[in-house]
């Protein structure tokens, strides 16, 4: 080995980073695909468009009545299960080593939550076009907001394995407060669509699951 070789500088880092990413714009691409496929967001898509389409199968069998606690429970089971998929993607097998090297992370967690939720409330409002669904659009966006915001809340208080059980027990409670005919705002869906007092718990409990899950995203466990 000859002193030049020992004392040669060292490549810049365009030579040593993997072909393609030389690229203006290929990092952030590259950022982008591997954030999606971490947080199976196309599984998580899939499962979605399997709740919509139960929803309308339910529809047009009729196991949904027009009126009573029975015209909201099958909707409210299926909205329960999409703010469970939600939740869930907040989960990153990656863990620690992401946290310490992604900047973007935060961005990356807000954009991907509320598309997701944007995509569910859309899908299920499709599914019921054309259909009476009682309490209409305004009771699928203000119901699956609100567990979707308690997902995220519980992905980050139990890890993001264990997010669904948040919205998975709201919707047990929710479920019995429609026989039971409660009237407190907190469980929203036993209340009318247009009720102004549940559409502004639903809209709080998701603004502080979306600063919570963008901020701090989920909770590290050991099983994790």
């Amino acid at each position: 080995m000859s002193a030049h070789t020992a004392y040669a500088p060292a490549p810049p880092d365009s030579a040593v980073l993997p072909r393609g990413l030389t690229r203006p714009g290929a990092a952030s691409r590259r950022l982008l695909r591997l954030h999606v496929a971490s947080r199976r967001l196309p599984i998580a898509l899939a499962l979605l468009a399997g709740c919509a389409a139960i929803l309308r199968i339910a529809l047009d069998s009729h196991w949904i009545t027009q009126t009573g606690a029975g015209a909201v429970q099958i909707p409210l089971a299926l909205e329960t299960a999409a703010a469970a998929i939600i939740a869930t993607t907040l989960h990153s097998p990656i863990g620690e080593g992401e946290r310490a090297s992604g900047k973007w992370l935060p961005y990356l967690r807000l954009a991907s939550t509320i598309s997701l939720t944007s995509v569910a409330a859309g899908v299920l409002a499709v599914a019921a076009a054309g259909v009476h669904l009682p309490g209409g659009n305004e009771a699928i966006v203000r119901n699956l907001a609100g567990l979707t915001g308690i997902g995220l809340l519980a992905a980050n208080a139990f890890g993001g394995q264990l997010a669904w059980t948040g919205p998975t027990a709201y919707g047990v409670i929710a479920q019995y407060a429609l026989t039971a005919a409660w009237t407190t705002p907190w469980i929203w869906p036993a209340r009318p669509a247009d009720d102004l007092g549940a559409a502004l718990y639903a809209a709080l409990t998701f603004s502080a699951g979306i600063l919570v899950a963008t901020t701090r995203g989920a909770r590290e466990t050991a099983r994790s």
